[in-house]
């Protein structure tokens, strides 16, 4: 049987098994080893097997992962959100559809130290949703700005996905936070500027603004900033690496925690079975993901791909564009972190035949499968509020969040256009 047969068998069984709701990180493993046996034999594929996660569990790029993992939910469990929430009320609030505003500059607060979109979508609909309906916003302007706000969680470092993109790819990780600094910031003004522009005739009156709370909110945000400067400035400035930072953050999340009192022994040990939970999770999907590429590799699938789009005669944008509209699709039925693991080990040599900067891609594809999040029919950030906000029906929530897909387009194709705004800051990195 030949390889390409092999192959094709492979995907066809993979999505078969993730049909039926086998987990994708056992999905891919299954595959994987199955697949390589069929190829070189059963002995190299049970030593394959038998390696393999452990290499993915001591490689050291990745312990940042847990580290930042433990760091959100820390955040999380010592009222760093609420705070968050609180100051953009109290500085945003007196615009028309302040407490819009005030949520989505909370979800991008948020997400600055949590890493995880579906966290900052469940956590700002339990503090911003019941807020919002009691000054008059509708079910769908209210659950569509913060399902889009929490899509910040992906891409606002310290990401997750983009950490495990760059473990896929063998790209710097601090390199590639830094990159999504600026298109993330961008993203923030451009749903703050639809929250205005979009719902602006429905919106409610603004608040009265009272400096004297603002000052007071402010100082509730403290920590989130001293957290800012200890992982994303560090990182910039060369002072310590990805590894380095998320350790760093995590133990100063936990202390600042401590010191206010917010966090005591059993909420830290709830923190912390929480965090190792959500690690395994993301450590079985990686394990599963690796013994994956190596059936693809011996297989030579991505070569046979790069060959076949390379010799299409799109050009590198039209190329680039086949790539993206296959992510976006695949984004209504697979994850975010699924569509990672499963697609840039095939796609990646293609964009580096290309000559596209291998940061600049990361952004843009991190950008890409972020539309998914909020994109039936998965839309994971839409099924988590429902699942908080229950009366609220997903058509509802998948209608709210209509106009902030559409600027999620015009973002992708503005940082296409001028790929310097992703890459002059970790042009200037020391």
């Amino acid at each position: 049987m030949s390889n390409e047969l092999i192959a094709g068998g492979g995907f066809v069984i993979l999505f078969a098994l993730m049909a039926v709701r086998v987990p994708i990180g056992i999905a891919m493993g299954i595959v994987g080893v199955g697949g390589f046996a069929s190829v070189v034999g059963l002995k190299p594929a049970l030593n394959l097997l038998s390696n393999s996660p452990i290499a993915a569990i001591t490689d050291f790029n990745l312990t940042l992962i847990p580290f930042f993992i433990l760091m959100g939910v820390l955040a999380t469990n010592s009222g760093m959100s609420s705070e968050l929430f609180r100051a953009g009320r109290a500085w945003l609030g007196g615009f028309k559809g302040g407490l819009g505003l005030a949520s989505v500059g909370a979800c991008g607060g948020f997400a600055a130290i949590c890493g995880s979109s579906v966290a900052t979508a469940a956590t700002m609909t339990k503090i911003a949703y019941p807020e919002m309906k009691k000054a008059g916003y509708s079910d769908a302007s209210a659950t569509g700005i913060i399902a889009a706000g929490g899509t910040l969680g992906i891409l606002i470092p310290p990401s997750v996905v983009l950490a495990i993109y760059g473990f896929i790819t063998e790209t710097d990780i601090g390199t590639l936070f830094i990159a999504g600094i600026v298109p993330g910031i961008l993203a923030l003004l451009l749903y703050m500027l639809t929250v205005r522009i979009w719902y602006g005739r429905q919106l409610p009156a603004a608040e009265p603004f009272r400096l004297s709370e603002g000052l007071s909110a402010l100082r509730g945000v403290w920590a989130v900033g001293l957290l800012f400067i200890a992982v994303i400035l560090s990182i910039y400035f060369g002072i310590v690496t990805a590894t380095e930072a998320a350790a760093v953050g995590a133990l100063l999340t936990a202390l600042i925690g401590i010191a206010r009192g917010r966090l005591n022994m059993s909420s830290l040990l709830d923190s912390l079975v929480e965090a190792l939970r959500t690690s395994v999770a993301i450590y079985t999907v990686l394990i599963g993901a690796t013994l994956f590429g190596y059936f693809l590799a011996i297989t030579q699938v991505p070569q046979d791909i790069t060959s076949f789009l390379t010799e299409i005669g799109g050009g590198r944008y039209g190329t680039l564009a086949l790539i993206l509209l296959l992510f976006f699709v695949m984004g209504c039925f697979l994850d975010a972190m699924a569509m990672i693991i499963l697609m840039v080990p095939i796609v990646f040599p293609v964009v580096t035949a290309l000559g596209f900067d291998p940061v600049w891609f990361g952004v843009i594809i991190v950008m890409t499968v972020e539309l998914g999040l909020i994109t039936p029919p998965v839309g994971m950030n839409v099924y988590v509020i429902n699942s908080i906000a229950s009366r609220v029906s997903l058509t509802t929530i998948f209608k709210g969040v209509t106009p902030f897909v559409v600027i999620d387009i015009f973002r992708l194709i503005l940082l296409i256009a001028f790929p310097a705004l992703v890459l002059f800051l970790p042009s200037s990195m020391n």
